[in-house]
C-alpha cells in the first residue's frame, strides 16, 4: 500500500472535516442570529450543501469513482440522474425508517426529511460518488472483507460511524432535562454529524495503523 494513497485520503477527509466545522461559523458572518442550534434547519440545508459539493468535487479531482473513463455523454446523463433519483430514494427511506423508530409522523416532517437529507449527504452520496448507482457494488463493499481500496475501507467506516452516531444521538430526547438540544432532530443531526467527523478521522489512522494487513483484490 503507497503511503502517498494514504495521506492523499487523510488531506481530503480533514477538508471534509473542516468543511463541516466552516458551516457552523461561516453563516453567522452573513447572517444576523444564525446559530446551530438557534436555526438548526438553516444549518441542516447549508452543512447537506457544502459537505454534498465537497464530496463530489473530492471525488471527481481525486478519481476515486469507477465509473468508466470513456463513456458517452448519454451514459454519463443517465448515470447522473440514477445518482439523483437514488439519493432521494434514500431520503425517502432514511425518513421513514427514522418514523418508525419514534420520530412524529405528521407533525415536524420537514425537521425529519432535513435530516435524513443530512444522514444521506453523509452516507449515501458518498456511496454515489464512489461506486455509482451500482447496488451490487455496494453490497460487496458493505460486505466482510469487500473493500478493494483504502477509499472503499474509509467509506465503510464513514457510513457506520455516521449512523450509529444518529442513533446514539437518540438517547437524551426522552430524558427530562429540558434542554434546548433535546429538540428534535437536533441531538440526532449533531450526532450524526460528530459520527461522521469521528469516521472522517478514524478511517485514515485505522489504515495507516493496519497498512500491513490490508490486502486488496481487484474485482
Amino acid at each position: 500500500m503507497r503511503e502517498a494513497e494514504v495521506r492523499r485520503l487523510l488531506a481530503a477527509n480533514l477538508l471534509s472535516a473542516f468543511s463541516v466545522v466552516l458551516t457552523a461559523v461561516v453563516p453567522g458572518f452573513f447572517w444576523d442570529g444564525f446559530t446551530v442550534l438557534g436555526t438548526h434547519l438553516a444549518w441542516l440545508c447549508v452543512c447537506s450543501g457544502s459537505v454534498g459539493t465537497l464530496n463530489v468535487i473530492l471525488h471527481l479531482v481525486l478519481k476515486t469513482n469507477q465509473c468508466p473513463k470513456r463513456s458517452s455523454l448519454a451514459h454519463k446523463i443517465s448515470r447522473f440522474v440514477k445518482c439523483c433519483i437514488y439519493f432521494f430514494m434514500s431520503c425517502i427511506l432514511f425518513h421513514t425508517i427514522i418514523v418508525l423508530y419514534g420520530a412524529p409522523l405528521i407533525e415536524s416532517v420537514t425537521e425529519t426529511f432535513l435530516f435524513s437529507v443530512l444522514l444521506s449527504t453523509f452516507t449515501t452520496l458518498q456511496c454515489l460518488c464512489m461506486l455509482g448507482p451500482n447496488i451490487q457494488a455496494w453490497i460487496r463493499v458493505f460486505s466482510k472483507n469487500g473493500a478493494t481500496s483504502i477509499w472503499e475501507n474509509s467509506l465503510q467506516i464513514t457510513t457506520v460511524c455516521s449512523i450509529l452516531g444518529a442513533w446514539f444521538g437518540a438517547f437524551p430526547i426522552p430524558l427530562d432535562w429540558d434542554r434546548p438540544w433535546q429538540v428534535w432532530p437536533i441531538s440526532c443531526s449533531l450526532g450524526a454529524t460528530f459520527g461522521y467527523l469521528a469516521g472522517l478521522i478514524i478511517a485514515p489512522l485505522w489504515i495507516h495503523w493496519n497498512r500491513k494487513q490490508l490486502t486488496y483484490k481487484s474485482r
